[in-house]
């Protein structure tokens, strides 16, 4: 009941403070995400029994029909390289959270607020603005196609018709 309750809670501020023009509200990328908002922290976890950071954006893509390595530092090696002021939605987001290098990876659910799963809350919404994520910001990349993208993080397209 706890969880459901945060959950709630948890999805009600989203909706506040996305909006409704968000490219994250309605699509596959959100219900995934949506889906999985309050589980709790699990070190190795990659299902909806607990997540650690990077098997929770395994779990994002694998809903999508994309393969990501298990680890953030192997989830940096792939797709392309994103300026902070040109992301979107389902580009992933990396963090030095260790002082070793890649430790830390959420996806981006807008421009301004990637979902992630965090050790002290589980899978929750947080802002790049925030102080400690400014601070150990290294980097984003692109793994979605132009194509995918509309697929996946578009609300309302006829994706019977995306080639």
């Amino acid at each position: 009941m706890k969880k459901k309750l945060a959950v709630a809670a948890l999805s009600f501020s989203i909706l506040f403070s996305l909006g409704a023009g968000s490219a994250f509200a309605d699509s596959k990328l959100d219900s995934t995400v949506q889906s999985a908002l309050g589980t709790k922290y699990l070190a190795g976890g990659t299902t909806t029994d607990g997540f650690d950071c990077s098997g929770f954006t395994t779990y994002v893509f694998k809903s999508l029909d994309i393969k990501l390595p298990r680890t953030s530092k192997s989830q940096f090696e792939m797709g392309t390289a994103v300026k902070k002021d040109e992301l979107k939605a389902g580009d992933l987001v990396f963090f030095n959270t260790s002082g070793n290098g890649i430790s830390h990876v959420g996806v981006m659910v807008d421009s301004e607020s990637f979902a992630h799963s965090s050790s002290k809350k589980g899978v929750t919404i947080s802002k790049l603005s925030e102080d400690y994520y400014v601070k150990r910001y290294v980097g984003a990349k692109r793994i979605l196609s132009t194509d995918k993208y509309v697929e996946v993080a578009e609300p309302g397209q006829d994706h019977d018709d995306v080639e």
